[in-house]
């Protein structure tokens, strides 16, 4: 039996793949087949069933692509619902893979059809729990994404998670893997560890939301304190991985389309396209083309299109890093943001050769600040980090304008002042400057490698806290403050 965990570290998510007898699964796999494809063949194996441990929000899974390119049957649990063919299970079936075994449990609570497999060896002995977004390391899955579905609230969810838990899971042997879907950085949790596996027994040991002595009440309101409302795109997401999508070989097809400087004008202004600058921050600041939002390639580049781009059909055309363009396409794809129609050939040498025009963003040091602020000069002051990041310490005077909701905020500020933005190191600033220049924004200042290089400098700070001394009162004020 073999067991392979496939790990993608921009989305924080793991599939896994399991072999046995030359008879395999995929677990959660991404949007691109290509990989799984390849996979297959290198093994020699036949892909037998794809399973979803839910319905993800946070991307579009693989499954129906991947279904069609191998015939491999999708597997969701109970209450589950889709619009393509899938094979219908009960709590407590088996479904027999080469030697190997799993079972499937129905663990509710992320989502009402959030489901662990079970894996026997060939043995018949518990090896692994593919948990999903029901427990991961070091972590629970936030219990929002189903909100609106009837009456059910995040706390019912909540508390039908804590069931799930205590009596599917932790009576399981100590020595069973668990094997999550995510890890640290993912939005589908609020602690989880930088570790992609551990054992259960570990867990129990170290897993806040699995003491012993945890009460059902205690359990729901800590996993419910705190939580900020998802991004946009999840909803969108999830309902995709309901009811089907495109084909990815379209997507790549149609999205890798080299156009010139004059051609990528007319995409523009024809189809109304998007144009994102996906290069490092500090290119960008030095030049781009007009109207460009930046959204870093190398940085949290998904989820941070996902939470700022509000439609999935918007038309986009790309800037991006030379030889990396189809990267930029597919992980646009992986969230659901299928309607690239192509890039800049040859990059922003070949607009520049064209003679086009080049717009730029003025970024300063934090010791600049610190003059510019002691001077007077520096009134308006944007900290564009999370509220908990916010309240911790921040510039004196500073507002806490996150990024994650400048869509909802941006009616609070005025496009005639000046305005100085940071983040913790640069990155989310810059997204916000692109936004708001792009808005009519015209007199913004970037402070290079933000909160890091300010707490170095003599700009004025408030007294540091630590964040697990604010209070949830405190945090919960904050978030309803912004959002």
């Amino acid at each position: 039996m073999k067991v392979e965990q496939i790990y993608t570290g921009c989305l924080a998510e793991a599939a896994y793949y399991i072999e046995s007898e030359g008879e395999a699964v995929i677990i959660d796999p991404l949007r691109e087949t290509r990989p799984y494809l390849e996979k297959l063949k290198q093994e020699g194996a036949t892909l037998k069933y794809i399973f979803e441990t839910h319905f993800h929000a946070d991307f579009v899974s693989g499954h129906v692509d991947l279904a069609k390119k191998t015939g491999a049957t999708i597997v969701y649990g109970p209450n589950a619902q889709t619009e393509f063919e899938k094979m219908d299970t009960v709590d407590g079936q088996e479904i027999k893979v080469g030697k190997a075994t799993f079972q499937v449990l129905h663990t509710p609570g992320h989502t009402p059809e959030s489901t662990t497999y079970l894996l026997r060896d060939e043995q018949g002995k518990e090896y692994a729990i593919f948990t999903g977004d029901t427990l991961f390391i070091g972590d629970v899955g936030r219990p929002y994404l189903a909100q609106k579905a009837g009456s059910v609230t995040k706390e019912d969810l909540a508390g039908w998670l804590f069931d799930s838990l205590r009596n599917k899971i932790m009576t399981l042997p100590d020595d069973v893997i668990v094997y999550p879907a995510h890890g640290a950085g993912s939005a589908c949790g609020k602690n989880m560890s930088s570790d992609t596996w551990d054992t259960l027994g570990n867990q129990k040991k170290t897993n806040y939301a699995l003491r012993a002595d945890m009460t059902r009440e205690e359990f729901i309101y800590e996993v419910t304190a705190g939580l900020m409302p998802p991004p946009q795109y999840f909803a969108k997401n999830a309902k995709l991985n309901k009811t089907g999508y495109g084909s990815i070989d379209d997507v790549l097809k149609r999205g890798t389309a080299p156009l010139s400087p004059s051609a990528l004008e007319a995409v523009i202004e024809a189809e109304g396209a998007l144009l994102l600058d996906t290069r490092h921050e500090n290119e960008f600041k030095d030049g781009f083309i007009p109207g460009a939002v930046f959204i870093g390639i190398d940085g949290d580049f998904a989820p941070w299109v996902g939470a700022l781009i509000v439609d999935l059909q918007q038309p986009i055309v790309v800037v991006a890093p030379e030889g990396r363009e189809e990267e930029a396409v597919t992980r646009l794809a992986r969230v659901g943001y299928d309607n690239t129609i192509g890039y800049l050939e040859g990059g922003i040498a070949a607009w520049i050769a064209a003679g086009k025009e080049l717009d730029s963003m003025e970024s300063i040091t934090a010791d600049e600040l610190a003059v510019r602020m002691k001077n007077g000069e520096a009134d308006h002051i944007l900290d564009v980090r999370k509220p908990t990041e916010y309240l911790s310490q921040h510039v004196e005077g500073a507002d806490n304008f996150p990024l994650d909701y400048i869509n909802r905020n941006m009616q609070r500020l005025d496009p005639q002042k000046k305005y100085y933005l940071h983040c913790l190191g640069g990155y989310r600033s810059m997204i916000t400057a692109s936004i708001l220049r792009a808005r009519g924004f015209g007199y913004l200042v970037d402070i290079q490698e933000g909160w890091r290089a300010i707490e170095e400098a003599e700009a004025p700070k408030t007294d540091y806290v630590c964040p697990t001394s604010i209070s949830q009162e405190v945090i919960d004020q904050a978030i309803e403050a912004v959002i």
